[in-house]
């Protein structure tokens, strides 16, 4: 069965506690693989951070760097997958937070990054 999307995460979730994810993406946009996808209907992202509170002025510039590594990642695996960049969903209501920067996702790539 083809891979339906992409879940977003982030490492704060309890249900991470450093696995459930198949890619972590650090604050500064360095990404890591896990060994095996883990689920077989969707590819899971995991970002750094906690967005269920409100950015500082301080990581702001950090995480436009994160959010360009997630976005550059969905369109390589969409590609690599056969998958629409545009089926990225939350894990949950609260994961990955009310502040996560759903807007700043560039996922055509049409649109190309930026």
């Amino acid at each position: 069965m083809p891979y339906q999307g992409f879940i977003i995460h982030t490492s704060v979730c309890p249900s991470i506690n450093g696995k459930g994810f198949d890619f972590w993406i650090d604050a500064s946009g360095t990404t890591y693989a896990a060994p095996l996808l883990t689920d077989p209907e969707y590819i899971h992202l995991c970002l750094e951070g906690d967005f269920g509170k409100p950015l500082t002025a301080a990581p702001q510039a950090e995480t436009k760097e994160q959010i360009f590594a997630a976005c550059r990642l969905i369109l390589d695996l969409a590609a690599l997958y056969s998958i629409s960049p545009a089926i990225v969903k939350p894990h949950n209501d609260s994961c990955p937070g009310p502040y996560f920067p759903w807007n700043e996702l560039v996922l055509y790539p049409g649109d190309g990054y930026h």
